[in-house]
């Protein structure tokens, strides 16, 4: 009988997570193999020869600092909705919202930057002018789907829906938006030593 008992005392109970989160990170580990596989395409590609040395745009370094800045915005909202301080939550979150927008539009500034080198995304003379729109291009739709969640969360945080007591929107909200400035520092750091 004490046997008994002390093996279901010694029952480890099994590891869950929130279906939702577990979709979330489904989705990121297949977007990381996504990059993971473009950017080892891109350093093969560049092996073969026929690669054209350009400057990377300086607004680059620009939205990195951004990008990084909305991070600790969110991460200032994820507290805060821990602690119930429902406007410091409200607050950083409109600041993650406005620095995400802003660094799409210094992405898209970046392709201005790009075109006045005569760096074109169709050109077949210069393959790593290629890469750059698409590495740039595919974070950005990533961005743009992470300022939609932003903006649902958002809302809800207004509606008194994001609390300590309901914290699930939030934590993925900040798991995609931290995976997403994430990849972009990547990114950049893998287009800087790979130039």
């Amino acid at each position: 009988m004490e046997h008994n008992i002390e093996s279901r005392d010694r029952i480890v109970q099994p590891l869950s997570m929130h279906p939702k989160k577990f979709a979330l990170w489904l989705f990121i580990i297949s977007v990381v193999m996504i990059f993971a596989a473009m950017t080892s395409a891109y350093i093969v590609r560049r092996g073969e020869g026929n690669w054209l040395d350009f400057s990377l745009p300086d607004i680059f370094w620009v939205n990195t600092i951004i990008i990084f800045l909305s991070s600790i915005s969110m991460h200032i909202a994820y507290r805060a909705a821990k602690k119930d301080n429902l406007n410091t939550l409200r607050v950083a979150m409109v600041i993650t919202t406005v620095l995400g927008a802003a660094f799409l539009i210094g992405q898209y500034l970046s392709w201005d930057q790009l075109k006045a080198q005569s760096v074109i995304f169709s050109d077949p003379g210069t393959p790593a002018g290629s890469f750059v729109y698409v590495f740039t291009g595919l974070h950005g739709f990533h961005l743009v789907t992470g300022l939609v969640f932003l903006v649902i969360v958002l809302i809800a945080a207004f509606r008194y829906k994001v609390h300590s007591r309901n914290m699930v929107q939030i934590e993925m909200c900040a798991t995609y938006w931290h995976f997403l400035d994430g990849l972009w520092i990547y990114l950049f750091l893998f287009l800087l030593m790979n130039h």
